[in-house]
């Protein structure tokens, strides 16, 4: 009686199946490759919270004295905010926008506006922010120059060496805090 191929080589077969359940274990098991660590810079920026108060005092005794005067004596809005996740999703989108345009030195830059009294409900947060101040958040890159425009433009030049990306949209829609009528003493 012939024996079936199978059989032959039973300890054949039974080493493949091992080896392939190991092989397929192992696969799913490696880790994802690991992200790209996050530049530590940011740590030497850090202020304290009494630090951050004295700021804070500093703008309510000066340019909101000013603003609320402008304002026939209606405080501005003092803060703004936006989520992590919409943070971490704008910073992505800048990234991998600016990547794809091969751009280097990629930063934000935060600049004060102020909606108008009749800006489109549509293009703030809530509909009550009209005639509020606001921030809106602008990507940019570093300005390139050839070494003699550097020559030329010496002293005339601005302190600023990064430029807006136009191609790259800006982010507002922010949450802010129009104050209540009285000024508002501690940063909440």
């Amino acid at each position: 009686m012939k024996t079936p191929f199978l059989f032959k080589n039973v300890s054949t077969f039974f080493c493949v199946l091992i080896l392939s359940v190991i092989a397929i274990t192992f696969v799913r098991c490696t880790p994802p490759p690991p992200e790209t660590p996050v530049d530590n810079s940011y740590r030497k920026k850090l202020i304290t919270h009494k630090e951050a108060q004295v700021l804070f005092d500093e703008y309510t005794k000066t340019n909101n004295r000013v603003l609320a005067a402008s304002r026939n004596g209606q405080p501005d809005s003092r803060w703004y905010s936006f989520t992590i996740e919409e943070m971490e999703g704008y910073i992505k989108y800048v990234k991998e926008s600016a990547k794809k345009q091969n751009l280097k030195n990629v930063g934000i830059k935060i600049y004060m506006g102020k909606y108008p009294v009749d800006h489109p409900v549509n293009k703030m947060a809530k509909p009550e922010y009209a005639g509020y101040q606001t921030i809106f958040l602008m990507p940019t890159a570093k300005k390139e120059r050839s070494s003699n425009a550097n020559m030329k433009s010496r002293g005339t030049e601005s302190t600023d060496d990064n430029e807006k990306i136009e191609s790259i949209q800006p982010m507002n829609m922010t949450n802010l805090a129009p104050p209540p009528k009285a000024i508002v003493e501690r940063i909440n």
